[in-house]
């Protein structure tokens, strides 16, 4: 998988950041992009099975807000999206030349994880990407587990949900621990569960805890009996 990547990724920088950067139009690099990552999934033997998929309208956007547990998450489960995605990203990789500027045309979103008070301008950045008709795809724990259990939840992405007021997609990623476990570099093949929760409407969010609660108990309901809460 990662030798499929090391080719066809560059190939498609090639021909795709070009072509990005003189129309601003950055949807056949992200569809490239999308496509080999999907590839390079099935190549490394991974099958990947979908549940509730079809509860998603593609005509309208949403804030998928997933638990994080490995580094495959991201290429299993944005090509799977029936619309182009925002997500958020480091800000260091905002100031390598040319990457950054390509990121910005496709409203990736900078953010920085050491500053809290920065927090507030990634929201907003958020907020501007998913005016725009993105979805925008958020991993709420900030980062991976270890064991494959629910972190406590970052309240960022709840604030974005509120000023938004777009629904929220809870999604559980189950399997990934096992393909590709944090702190490993091998992968093995496996099969990886992605299940899409019902969107919880904006009528429905109730206080800002209340909707945390409410996706914090789909994701969970979502996971292997022994790793729920």
């Amino acid at each position: 998988m990662l030798a499929f990547w090391a080719v066809s990724l560059p190939v498609a920088a090639l021909l795709g950041f070009p072509w990005t950067y003189l129309t601003k139009d950055i949807n056949f690099l992200y569809n490239t992009c999308m496509s080999a990552m999907w590839m390079g999934v099935r190549i490394a033997g991974v099958k990947v099975r979908t549940i509730g998929l079809e509860r998603i309208d593609p005509a309208r956007n949403y804030i998928f807000m997933s638990n994080h547990i490995s580094n495959l998450d991201p290429p299993i489960t944005l090509p799977l999206l029936p619309r182009r995605s925002s997500v958020m990203v480091k800000k260091e990789l905002f100031k390598v030349p040319i990457l950054g500027r390509i990121m910005l045309i496709g409203s990736l979103v900078p953010v920085d994880r050491k500053n809290r008070d920065a927090g507030i301008t990634a929201v907003r950045d958020a907020v501007k990407a998913i005016e725009k008709g993105l979805n925008m795809t958020i991993y709420v724990e900030g980062k991976r587990s270890f064991d494959g259990k629910l972190l406590p939840f970052k309240k960022g992405p709840f604030y974005l949900a509120e000023e938004c007021n777009v629904p929220v997609v809870p999604i559980t990623i189950s399997g990934t621990e096992a393909v590709m476990p944090k702190a490993r570099f091998a992968i093995r093949p496996g099969m990886v569960t992605v299940q899409f929760h019902d969107p919880i409407e904006p009528a429905d969010f109730g206080e800002r805890d209340c909707l945390m609660a409410k996706v914090r108990a789909a994701i969970n309901s979502g996971l292997p009996s022994e790793l729920r809460e």
